[in-house]
């Protein structure tokens, strides 16, 4: 029966036509083969289309993302690009307003606009697939493939190479152990059960990132930050152009740094201002601060930057003292006057990145440049020396005063005749209640400000050291004071003996080898001297010799200041520059340019202030400035 010719096929053959071809005999086996055959060619044929399909979306998705990216990074360099330009032009205005005193007109300047892209690409997505046929149909394409060849080896190389395209490859550390996992494969030194088990703990964390980068997209969350949150935050950094305050700079907030896994420091550079975040624009000058980074502890140091502009002064600003507790400070220059400054009174808020300050009050009775002042330890007094040889003793008014009230005669408490040269310096100390001044006519005085009578004592009187440039007393003992000399000659002197204690002997007389500046350390036994060859020496009291000599400036030291704390000294120059120095290490720590040069002179004196954070400096462009 079954070897018996099918119906249909004995119909098909014509016994009338013996000269006709005779149809081949088909059978149900071989029909069955021949259907099996075609139906693995068609499933093989399936699986390579499915391969590629993937390889194909895989690239297109990579592409996407390149192409998105490419967009953005376009958008930010436009955004920045545009934020420069409205700097540029506010900068223009100001720099013409300063130079010509008249509006630049160029037009309504407006902050930069940045349009948003309305138009976002369709996401496509796959429609959601039972887990349990998506299991089967895995399983059922890798048998198929099994039967044509595709062995797991094949499957874990292409994979390998979805997962690059996709940028799933992580670290260096986690490639180099795929590749010697996939090495293991090849050679075939692993077992599959093994390597599948490290397969489903290593894709454990691309899927994680997959799902993390989806939500993303399809929420648009990111977009939404790059375009309304950044835009606001990055126009915020530019208010300091319009506004006297100081820019806090860009701070991010904490909800996005979710975006690419907690790595702030990337989305800094793909969302933050970058270079811009460094932009400072002030209206004065070219400054301003940097920090060397000469100490260990450079990241937690504090680094001072201009913030007031005293600018009533109409000659060069000879010496500055700041009252002991208040933020207030007496200038002295060469217009004859001295001036008081409240820190707190300042101007209405300007264009500039520092304020400026007027006069609460000025002082007029010298005839001739004012040339050093001194504070009292209570803040009540300060005391003036000048070119016309007095010294005028003042009580301070209150740093409340107005302006614009009558004279008051009795905020001049008194005068000192006793020298007959110009008064070069002047110290006070709070615990002997004495002043001592040096003068150009050799002598150095002690005053008792309490006798309105002649002086204590008097040093130096036959000039054997030459003529004192500077007087300060010791800061380890009172009872002795420290005087420099024009010869170089430093020397320290009992108060009590009126002898000099001990001599810290120069070189010679000679113009390189003059002392501007003497300053006596707080705590330590040491003595500090600048000098016109630009050197900075420290000596040691009980010795007399020279622990430390280095060159501090390109130019004459002028100036010097110890914080309260003995911790820094600070100098200034005719290099138009002051530098705070570690009095330990003996090293610059920052140097701030702050004045222009007059006549080749440029710093007169430098100050920090005994209890707040302020630093000051006097100049001959007849500016003092303070630092915060």
């Amino acid at each position: 029966m079954l070897n018996a010719p099918c119906p249909g096929m004995q119909r098909g053959v014509q016994p009338a036509d013996p000269g006709g071809a005779v149809m081949s005999q088909y059978t149900i086996p071989g029909i069955l083969h021949y259907i099996q055959h075609e139906w693995a060619r068609f499933e093989m044929e399936r699986a390579h289309w499915e391969v590629e399909r993937a390889e194909l979306q895989a690239r297109i998705a990579f592409l996407q993302g390149e192409r998105k990216g490419q967009e953005n990074l376009k958008n930010d360099l436009v955004r920045r690009i545009k934020m420069l330009e409205y700097a540029l032009k506010q900068e223009r205005a100001k720099y013409h307003k300063l130079k010509y005193g008249t509006e630049l007109n160029q037009g309504e300047v407006k902050p930069p606009s940045f349009e948003t892209d309305e138009t976002k690409e369709a996401e496509v997505t796959s429609p959601p697939n039972c887990q349990l046929t998506w299991k089967q149909g895995r399983q059922l394409l890798r048998q198929y493939l099994q039967e044509v060849g595709y062995t797991d080896t094949i499957l874990d190389v292409r994979s390998q190479r979805v997962r690059s395209l996709l940028g799933l490859a992580g670290s260096e550390h986690n490639g180099s152990l795929e590749n010697k996992n996939l090495e293991h494969i090849l050679n075939g030194t692993e077992s599959p059960g093994k390597r599948r088990e490290q397969d489903a703990k290593r894709s454990v964390g691309p899927i994680r990132v997959l799902v993390l980068r989806a939500r993303v997209a399809n929420e648009g969350l990111a977009s939404e930050l790059a375009e309304d949150a950044d835009t606001e935050e990055a126009l915020k950094e530019f208010d300091f152009l319009v506004t006297a305050e100081d820019g806090e700079g860009l701070s991010l907030a904490g909800g996005k740094s979710f975006l690419l896994g907690g790595n702030e420091d990337v989305l800094e550079n793909v969302l933050g201002l970058g270079d811009l975040a460094d932009l400072t624009v002030a209206n004065d000058d070219p400054d301003y601060s940097y920090d060397l980074p000469s100490s260990k502890d450079s990241s937690f140091r504090k680094t001072w930057s201009p913030k007031y502009t005293l600018r009533s002064h109409f000659d060069g600003v000879r010496a500055l003292a700041f009252h002991p507790v208040d933020p207030c400070m007496v200038t002295v220059s060469e217009d004859q006057t001295l001036k008081l400054w409240n820190l707190t009174k300042t101007l209405p808020a300007k264009k500039s990145a520092s304020f400026d300050v007027e006069p609460i009050y000025t002082f007029r009775a010298h005839i001739g440049a004012v040339l050093c002042v001194a504070m009292s330890s209570s803040g009540e007094q300060c005391f003036t020396g000048g070119i016309d040889s007095n010294i005028h003793s003042w009580n301070m008014p209150s740093s409340n005063v107005d302006p614009y009230d009558t004279y008051d005669p009795s905020v001049l408490a008194g005068s000192w005749a006793g020298h007959t040269d110009a008064v070069w310096g002047l110290a006070y100390s709070g615990i002997k209640k004495r002043l001592l001044s040096c003068s150009a006519d050799g002598t150095v005085k002690l005053w008792n400000p309490q006798d309105k009578g002649g002086a204590v004592c008097t040093l130096n009187a036959d000039r054997e050291h030459g003529i004192p440039t500077s007087v300060d007393f010791n800061g380890c003992d009172p009872a002795h004071m420290v005087t420099s000399f024009s010869s170089g000659d430093v020397v320290l002197y009992d108060l009590e003996t009126s002898q000099h204690a001990l001599v810290l002997h120069g070189q010679g007389e000679s113009r390189a080898n003059h002392i501007n500046k003497v300053v006596s350390h707080p705590t330590l036994p040491l003595t500090i001297t600048a000098h016109e060859d630009r050197h900075i020496k420290f000596y040691d009291n009980k010795t007399g010799k020279v622990v430390h000599d280095m060159v501090a400036h390109l130019d004459a030291v002028t100036s010097l200041a110890v914080d309260p704390n003995g911790i820094y000294l600070m100098s200034g120059s005719h290099d138009c520059s002051v530098r705070l120095w570690s009095v330990d290490s003996k090293t610059c720590v920052q140097e701030i340019t702050a004045h222009r040069k007059k006549s080749e002179e440029a710093i007169y004196d430098v100050a920090f202030h005994p209890s707040r954070a302020y630093i000051a400096s006097a100049g001959a462009d007849a500016l003092a400035r303070v630092y915060v």
